[in-house]
Order: C-alpha cells, then sequence, then structure tokens
C-alpha cells in the first residue's frame, strides 16, 4: 500500500541548474527522483514546494511523494542518503543533496499546496577581502552598508503589500501580486549580514530583489522612506537590482500557521 512521504530537504544548489526537473540539465528535483526511484524500484515522483533557481541553496525544503514503500519512515532518511552519497565518486565523497528528515502524512497532503509560508535566508559577506571559498555561498558586497538604514528600509516593507514592483519583469502573469511578509530582520555578526524573511509566499525572484534593494539602500543609492513609494509603484523599475542566487537559502516550510507568526 502507498505511503505518503513529506521529506526535509538541504542541499548546495552551486552544482544544479535549481530544483525543477530538466531533461538535459541537472537539477536537484531530478537527481533526487533518479535515486529514490532506482532505490524503491518504481518511478518517484515528487512534489517540491519551491522551485529555486540554479545556485540557491536549500537548508529545509520540503517535497512529498507517494510510494509502497517498504523501508520503516524512521530509516528513510539514512537509506536514502547512502544511496546518495554512493552515486558519488571518491571514497570520501559527500552528496549535495541531504535528507534532513522524512515522515508519513495523510493520504490528501500535498507538500506545496498545503505549505502556509517560507523562511528564506540571504546572506551578505561585507568586507573589501574576498574569500573565493566562499563564492557560491554569499553575496560579496565591498562597499561598506549602513545597516541602520537597511534595517529602516526593512520594517516599510514588512506587512502586506502588492510586492508587484519586487516581482521579476517578464514573470508568468498571476491573479495577484499581493504577499504578507510576518518577518524581515537583518542580522550581523563580524562581515556577514543575513536577512531573515518569512512571508505566506514569494513572487518570482522576490526576495533576491528586496535584498539587492536593501543592498542599494545600504550603500546610500536609494533612501530608506522611498520603500513606501516603491511599494506604490508597481513598477520592477522602480526597486533596486536583483542580489545574486548564490547568497539565497530555503531555510524553512511552515504548515500551520501558527509558526508564521513565532
Amino acid at each position: 500500500m502507498d505511503k505518503n512521504i513529506l521529506l526535509k530537504i538541504a542541499y548546495d544548489g552551486a552544482g544544479f541548474h535549481g530544483w525543477q526537473r530538466q531533461p538535459d540539465k541537472p537539477t536537484v528535483q531530478g537527481h533526487l527522483e533518479t535515486v529514490l526511484s532506482r532505490l524503491f524500484k518504481t518511478e518517484i515522483l515528487l512534489n517540491g514546494t519551491s522551485r529555486t533557481d540554479a545556485g540557491v541553496h536549500a537548508l529545509g525544503q520540503r517535497a512529498s511523494f507517494k510510494a509502497d514503500v517498504n523501508i520503516p519512515v524512521e530509516k528513510l532518511a539514512r537509506v536514502v542518503n547512502n544511496a546518495l552519497c554512493g552515486c558519488e565518486k571518491g571514497s570520501f565523497a559527500i552528496s549535495p543533496v541531504r535528507i534532513v528528515e522524512a515522515e508519513e502524512k495523510p493520504p490528501e497532503f500535498h507538500a506545496r499546496f498545503d505549505a502556509r509560508g517560507k523562511t528564506y535566508i540571504y546572506k551578505i559577506r561585507n568586507t573589501q577581502t574576498i574569500d573565493i571559498f566562499q563564492r557560491n555561498y554569499v553575496y560579496h558586497v565591498a562597499e561598506p552598508l549602513d545597516t541602520d538604514a537597511m534595517r529602516q528600509a526593512a520594517k516599510l516593507l514588512a506587512g502586506t503589500h502588492d510586492f508587484k514592483s519586487f516581482e521579476a519583469s517578464g514573470s508568468t502573469p498571476r491573479e495577484s501580486t499581493v504577499r504578507t511578509i510576518y518577518r524581515l530582520e537583518l542580522l550581523q555578526k563580524e562581515d556577514l549580514l543575513e536577512l531573515h524573511v518569512t512571508g505566506d509566499g514569494f513572487l518570482y525572484n522576490m526576495v533576491r530583489i528586496l535584498t539587492g534593494t536593501l543592498v542599494d539602500v545600504g550603500r546610500g543609492r536609494i533612501c530608506p522612506e522611498q520603500m513606501t513609494e516603491i511599494l506604490d509603484a508597481k513598477d520592477r523599475q522602480a526597486a533596486g537590482h536583483t542580489a545574486p542566487p548564490f547568497g539565497l537559502y530555503l531555510a524553512k516550510v511552515y504548515y500551520e500557521e501558527g509558526e508564521l507568526y513565532g
């Protein structure tokens, strides 16, 4: 009898062309489906919560699938992780994809449609010294950033707004571009800045455009109080630049609405 399994997945997106399967490019979904299908000897199709772009990472991506799984669910993560490592070359190779946990859900559960919100983290390294070993994992900004101004601007972006100005140009039209940001925090530890964004949903490239706009505020190119004008414009050209993908991490997916307010 088929079980409905929900996975929590972490991955290093540097070597993948995003989450969503593509016929001619390596993707996280495609790689994981291949490994799971081989392991369970049946075709496995994953329903992912977020279609992260090429170069974007995940600490807590979620995906569900249905299959007649004869492995105890509590052992599933370890078994799949062993299979993932077995795909890598070299005795000490570590897979760039890891199952953090697995759990069984009711038959009607769907990882994407039942999600109530997400938290993304964007990492910025603000220093003139370039660390080449971090080039795929942080956005390096050499100019000094005014973090107080960035926090002031972030406060104006929190809440329920029409975020059309923060949606990538040419995106697929949506019924509504109104979204709610529950928390928007800028944390700092030495030269590492982390923007934590929790919302009920995000438009295409929304977090990267929010980040790029806040960086432009930190550089003094945009005044914090202009955030209201940018929101009201409902025009992508009004906002700042799009931050690169490699500083972005899908941190957490929420299935209980109450978690969004925590």
